[in-house]
């Protein structure tokens, strides 16, 4: 195995402080004679260049494409297959000739399918290296199997010719664990490139809450203020000489927003986390959350560009940077582009949909090619070949048919929310209806909740969290990789006894942990046999009225006793008290729960073939009754 890069040290930083000030000295000293007005107007100049940033995130080991996905191509509804790693490949590798070209990764490129279930971040380390990225961001998945899984997904990473450097500025290991073995830490704060003769600082940042919260990590190992700590290494960087500044990091698009805000001399945001489509789409039928570039101010009121590549290797970011002699932004552009396949597929008579004819396709063709939302590419051939060694070894295992789905199960994390996370998939998308903006929320997280809680024989209800459910289901044949896709973590179910009252303050948790605490929006509840009102323009405590447990014998909704003890099935996860479920750590400290170690993936694959076919519940069965948005909007 190849030795890991040292962090960048910084020896020399008091020796170019001091060198700087010396020259900046000297050269005071050598105008001491002109005139006064000169000086003032005299202001540094730099050369100006472009910075062409090609990126991604949250690819979660997706890496073969989705078929089936529905875009409004020529303003029909048209089928195509989405994403794919190897087209992600082919897209990179033409970039090849691009002036000042710089490839990312901003995090979360395991956990998610079968992939990651059976080879554990080996596939995904390999097809990034058909890529060679420059830097790699750690995002919070590459802890979900502790940090001996982080540094085996690094050494893969190193391995070989790319040797890809892993970023995270505020990740802190301890000495002597896995990602510090020698007392130099394996992940490095930030890297340099230099373009045209100018330097270009790359800073890795990692989010801290939701990682040490919402992963495994060691508790040895430290996740710092993500803003204390990129201005600190942007004021590093500066004091070397480095001019500009694009911050990779793994936090989500609103804290990147709010981010750039309270910094100086930031240039460029390359984000992940929070799976975010930019871009205007809305003539292909999908949404987005703003505008790809995003451009804000910074703390000086300078430009600042900011970019996300959505999820699980369906779009390709190419953001073009141009920085003017005053060493500013002077303007930034780009798209972050659909990757498709080149077959189509549209509606018959019978409104079947079928392949289209070759003057269609032709036409098809033509509209996509003048397109840069879309971006009609072959799969790298290498990359390919790569991919289809280990696909086999998964074929027998996913192709392993569960049972079906009557109708679409959308994902949704908290109503309301601006991305639709199910789009492209029919039934979830459709004008005035779609799924993120009903008060009934996620569909795929109500029925997961209500396999755990067929699961248990003694739970009164279950509880499972929002961003433990990770895609939504498409109508049809459902497998086991339905199953792994949606639940790829290794939780198991337990059961908790709680009290009503601790019920309740446990739900509040989990939306005061998004909406107060800034942390992931993954822990918004979902249940099964319990359901709410909702007012998140409300304080923590009053957010949660009208909450109700059915009796399972009787089917009766009954208001939940606050004194009376309960049975709740969840997950492993959120009994311990992560995720924000602060109510919940003490009583599992405590031991006043049973493990059942039923894998909960299994058990949403055991619950689909004792159905045969699901469903969306009864709209009375939905955890979600009514809901007003932070906003103040009333769902309907």
């Amino acid at each position: 195995m190849s030795a890991h890069p040292f962090l960048p040290g910084l020896p020399g930083l008091r020796a170019g402080v001091i060198a700087l000030s010396a020259f900046a000295l000297a050269s005071l000293s050598a105008c001491g004679s002109g005139d006064d007005d000169d000086e003032k107007s005299a202001a540094p100049t730099f050369p100006a260049i472009e910075l062409n940033i090609a990126h991604i995130n949250d690819h979660h080991s997706q890496l073969e494409p989705f078929s089936g996905v529905a875009l409004t191509i020529d303003g029909v509804s048209t089928q195509v297959e989405l994403g794919g790693f190897a087209r992600l490949t082919s897209l990179f590798n033409a970039q090849a000739g691009t002036k000042n070209l710089l490839k990312l990764h901003a995090g979360d490129a395991v956990t998610g399918t079968l992939y990651y279930t059976f080879f554990k971040g080996e596939v995904d380390a390999k097809m990034m290296n058909t890529i060679c990225f420059d830097a790699f961001e750690l995002g919070n998945h590459e802890f979900d199997d502790g940090d001996q899984a982080a540094r085996d997904f690094i050494d893969m990473l190193y391995t070989g010719a790319c040797q890809t450097p892993v970023l995270g500025a505020n990740v802190v290991p301890a000495s002597g664990t896995p990602l510090n073995p020698t007392g130099t830490s394996l992940i490095k704060p930030y890297i340099t490139k230099t373009y045209d003769g100018v330097k270009v600082g790359i800073i890795g940042i990692d989010i801290a809450g939701k990682t040490s919260n919402s992963s495994r990590p060691l508790a040895s190992t430290q996740f710092l203020d993500e803003v204390t700590t990129a201005q600190k290494t942007i004021d590093e960087l500066k004091a070397q000489g480095v001019r500009h500044i694009v911050l990779m990091t793994h936090q989500g698009y609103e804290a990147d927003k709010a981010m750039a805000a309270r910094l100086t001399d930031v240039d460029v945001i390359i984000g992940g986390d929070s799976h975010t489509l930019l871009g205007d789409f809305t003539t292909l039928g999908l949404t987005a959350s703003g505008a790809y570039p995003t451009m804000v101010t910074n703390k000086d009121g300078a430009t600042v560009c900011i970019g996300q590549a959505w999820e699980y290797s369906k779009v390709f970011g190419l953001m073009n940077v141009k920085f003017n002699q005053a060493g500013a932004v002077d303007s930034c552009g780009g798209n972050a582009s659909l990757v498709i396949g080149d077959s189509f597929k549209r509606a018959d008579t019978t409104g079947t949909f079928v392949a289209v004819d070759s003057a269609t396709q032709a036409a098809i063709t033509s509209t996509l090619a003048a397109d840069a939302r879309v971006k009609v590419t072959t799969p790298d051939a290498g990359a390919a070949t790569l991919l289809a060694g280990y696909s086999a070894q998964v074929a027998a295992e996913k192709a392993k048919t569960i049972g079906s789905a009557s109708e679409a199960l959308c994902l949704v994390r908290v109503p309301g929310e601006s991305t639709n996370r199910s789009n492209g998939v029919a039934g979830c998308i459709e004008a005035g209806s779609e799924a993120n903006l009903q008060a009934r929320g996620s569909d795929a997280a109500q029925v997961v909740a209500q396999a755990f809680l067929a699961a248990s024989k003694r739970a009164h209800f279950a509880l499972q969290n929002a961003g433990g459910v990770r895609v939504p289901v498409a109508a049809g044949t459902l497998t086991m990789n339905t199953a792994f896709t949606l639940l790829p973590f290794t939780n198991v179910l337990v059961e908790l006894e709680v009290t009503g009252a601790q019920m309740v303050a446990a739900l509040e948790d989990g939306v005061s942990n998004h909406l107060d605490n800034a942390q992931s929006s993954g822990s918004h509840p979902y249940a099964a046999g319990l359901r709410w009102d909702l007012d998140m323009t409300r304080a923590k405590g009053s957010r949660f009225s009208n909450v109700q447990v059915k009796d399972r014998s009787t089917g009766i909704w009954s208001a939940i006793d606050p004194a009376r003890t309960y049975t709740l099935v969840t997950n492993d996860f959120v009994a311990s008290g992560r995720d924000g479920y602060s109510t919940f750590g003490p009583i599992f400290t405590a031991g006043a729960y049973v493990n059942t170690y039923l894998l909960y993936t299994q058990t949403f694959a055991d619950y689909v073939v004792a159905q045969g076919t699901v469903a969306r519940p009864a709209r009375s069965e939905y955890s979600h009754q009514t809901v007003v948005t932070a906003a103040g909007v009333t769902l309907p």
